[in-house]
């Protein structure tokens, strides 16, 4: 006997998946599907040099940050304090002003994300030589990932 795991995202393509497997023999008793808890914890939103989630909040900071520093120093020639100044209060000011957007963005869209998504793993239990196309069947069903544990007769009689 031969243990196929594979992970989806739960949706439609898991369910199709299953009842594929059904028609082509394998029976429910030998098909196992665990969704997968989320993390309860909030996401975080700053990153450390052992953990990046892969969202950045200083890209639109950096980037108004410069545009209002030109600005401020640009119109700095005219005004009392003069265009170092007033390109430095320029880049406060727009930093400042993106980090805000992007931290408000990032932590709606993150609240969204989080709650949609869940995994689920499947594990199918076949006879070796149905393997290949049960791979090839939960890939077509957009499977993130399939593996193969195969029981080798060595590791079973050495139990005995």
């Amino acid at each position: 006997m031969t243990h196929v795991i594979s992970s989806f995202e739960h949706c439609d393509f898991l369910e199709l998946a299953i009842i594929k497997l059904e028609e082509h023999g394998i029976p429910k008793e030998q098909i196992i599907a665990i969704p997968l808890d989320q993390s309860s914890s909030p996401p975080k939103f700053f990153d450390n040099i052992h953990h990046s989630d892969g969202f950045s909040l200083f890209d639109l900071a950096a980037v108004l940050g410069t545009v209002f520093s030109v600005l401020g120093a640009t119109y700095g020639f005219t005004l009392h304090w003069g265009p170092v100044i007033w390109g430095l209060i320029g880049l406060a000011f727009g930093a400042l002003l993106g980090f805000t957007i992007d931290y408000l963005l990032t932590k709606i869209n993150v609240g969204k994300k989080t709650a949609l998504l869940t995994e689920v793993i499947v594990i199918i239990e076949c006879e070796n030589a149905q393997t290949q196309w049960i791979k090839r069947l939960l890939f077509e069903h957009k499977a993130f990932g399939v593996g193969v544990i195969a029981e080798s007769k060595d590791y079973v009689n050495s139990s005995q």
